[in-house]
């Protein structure tokens, strides 16, 4: 067993019992497992070779019992030393049959009370084996393949006070990393330049990984929020937003921070005024009970009051965890429902003017007195200056 897990041995048993516990009742006789995340939830394996897409890695969940890893024989010693109840492998790479007939025969030897195998198929997941290799297997089954997905985030989406004191460790990282970019960041530098230091200060300052980073910049605001730092140089006027997502043993934080290049326009700083308020209104609104449509709508109340022409983001946060995006969404449409122990994002942001936005983001934890824990240091209230 590795002595490096981020976790204790009861960690892992408490998510494989309620696991099983949400397949009995979805009436589930195994789920199978592909993803990173998924492998790494159960596991608590850490790999940079899910980097190759030449060989896909399987863990099994039966309904009961211990979990079986199938995987590549360049893996079977790593796993073996993580929390995986068995290990059986096949020599990889085999085009031919990349552990399909494997994989097959251990599902088929588990014992059939319900006939259904369930698969990353739903919401949020995506197969990482090829699809076709898939299709086989389910050919091989003797039971029916279906979407496993529900029962994995019934457990994933309620995080235990140990997952949340990685987010709220990633969270402080970078939070102390963002306000010392005043210090370093100059107009004239590229977004890129900015992008890069502020990587390095988040790595020093003790983070494991920085997966993403979007940065963009523009006079008043910016129109997009998704791309890395570009080569364009910081002017007079601009307003910067930087997002990070950076992780402790695999858990990420996930929000920005806006900062205003020498003197931006009233309009500028009066948009991001109602960002930050609306960010404070759904931060206070996040409470156990509250349905997520109802959290969108009073943070949605406050952008419209101050002019929002529009919002191509799409929703105004979600889920967070060993993923940088996790359910919910922060939408009209999500009928979720917050619960004790789910970390979600506040991330309310308006388009004001033609090609012209501004967002902002906090991380929280619903606490099991059912209000909200913020994980990260509330952004201030005015925008930080850039000379």
């Amino acid at each position: 067993m590795m002595t490096s897990l981020p976790f204790p041995i009861s960690e892992f048993d408490a998510r494989l019992e309620r696991t099983q516990a949400a397949m009995r009742k979805a009436e589930m006789d195994a789920l199978v497992l592909t993803t990173p995340a998924n492998f790494r939830y159960f596991t608590g394996l850490d790999s940079q070779f899910w980097e190759s897409p030449t060989r896909p890695w399987f863990l099994i969940v039966p309904a009961a019992g211990p979990t079986l890893a199938v995987v590549p024989s360049i893996a079977e010693v790593v796993v073996q030393q993580c929390v995986a109840g068995s290990v059986i492998s096949w020599p990889s790479p085999r085009p031919e049959d990349e552990g399909v007939s494997l994989l097959a025969s251990a599902l088929n030897d588990l014992p059939r009370r319900f006939g259904k195998v369930g698969f990353e198929l739903g919401r949020e997941f995506a197969l990482r084996m090829p699809v076709l290799d898939f299709l086989r297997l389910r050919d091989l089954l003797k039971s029916e393949a279906v979407d496993g997905s529900p029962c994995i985030w019934e457990v994933r989406n309620i995080k235990s006070q140990a997952e949340i004191g990685k987010i709220r460790e990633a969270g402080r990282i970078v939070s102390r990393s963002f306000a010392s970019v005043t210090e370093s960041a100059r107009r004239g530098m590229t977004e890129a330049q900015i992008a890069r230091d502020l990587t390095v200060n988040i790595l020093q300052g003790g983070a494991h990984t920085v997966p993403y980073m979007a940065c963009a910049s523009g006079p008043g605001g910016y129109d997009q929020i998704i791309a890395r730092g570009s080569r364009r140089e910081l002017q007079d006027g601009d307003v910067l937003i930087i997002d990070v997502g950076a992780t402790i043993d695999g858990y990420f934080c996930d929000f920005d921070r806006n900062y205003a290049v020498g003197k931006i326009s009233d309009d500028a700083r009066r948009v991001h005024d109602a960002v930050w308020v609306a960010t404070e209104v759904g931060i206070n609104a996040a409470r156990a009970g509250t349905r997520v449509r109802d959290l969108w709508k009073a943070m949605m109340d406050v952008l419209e009051a101050a002019g929002m022409r529009g919002n191509s983001v799409g929703r105004l946060g979600h889920g967070l965890g060993l993923q940088v995006t996790e359910p919910p969404s922060h939408s009209a449409a999500d009928e979720a429902v917050l619960e004790p122990g789910m970390v979600i994002t506040i991330e309310p942001g308006m388009e004001y003017a033609l090609g012209k936005m501004i967002v902002h983001e906090e991380n929280i934890a619903i606490t099991e007195d059912g209000f909200a824990e913020v994980l990260t240091v509330r952004a201030p209230r005015e925008m930080w200056t850039i000379n």
